[in-house]
């Protein structure tokens, strides 16, 4: 009886402890809570800060893709990094005719593989401090580190802050940057 109390305590420690786990693992973005058990869509649409990633992703016909199993990892620029680009560039790229070339600015920041800041910051650091990333769009993003910072270049010279890690998702993470990079 004692062995069968003493599983019972071990189990109900292990619930516990993985249920206090998983609650420390959903992070905030945007105001709301990201599940991991969410796919990046899902989450997305939650965040008051990605209205312009989303808006984009729905005009480009990614929202399908971006449900699928992946696994994805996806630098995901804000409402304000959409702000810093030229006037009307935006509205420019949501339109109809412009759809190609949103999608290949909204598949530049999408990886294939599900790639943490922990995994990030060793590739880095085994590529002697710069590390080359190729998107699913086939062009070349560099990742580095600025003191403790994780930052994304693209090829213009356009450098992102990633401002939240580790956004764990069903299908991939999400990292928040404050830049959009262009192709």
């Amino acid at each position: 009886m004692k062995n069968v109390q003493r599983l019972s305590v071990i189990v109900l420690t292990i619930a516990l402890f993985t249920g206090f786990n998983s609650i420390a693992q959903t992070k905030m973005v945007g105001g709301a809570k990201m599940y991991a058990s969410k796919n990046i869509v899902e989450n997305a649409v939650n965040s008051k800060d990605h209205t312009t990633l989303v808006a984009a992703v729905k005009a480009a016909n990614l929202v399908e893709t971006l449900q699928g199993e992946g696994p994805f990892t996806v630098f995901a620029p804000t409402n304000a990094a959409f702000d810093q680009l030229p006037k009307g560039t935006v509205d420019q790229l949501l339109m109809k005719e412009n759809k190609a070339k949103l999608q290949a600015v909204l598949t530049y920041h999408v990886v294939a593989g599900k790639w943490s800041a922990k995994d990030l910051m060793k590739m880095i650091k085994n590529d002697g401090g710069k590390s080359k990333i190729k998107t699913v769009n086939g062009a070349i993003l560099t990742a580095w580190m600025d003191g403790k910072s994780v930052k994304i270049s693209d090829t213009n010279g356009n450098t992102a802050v990633v401002t939240i890690a580790d956004v764990m998702q069903s299908n991939g993470v999400i990292h928040v940057i404050d830049t959009v990079l262009l192709p």
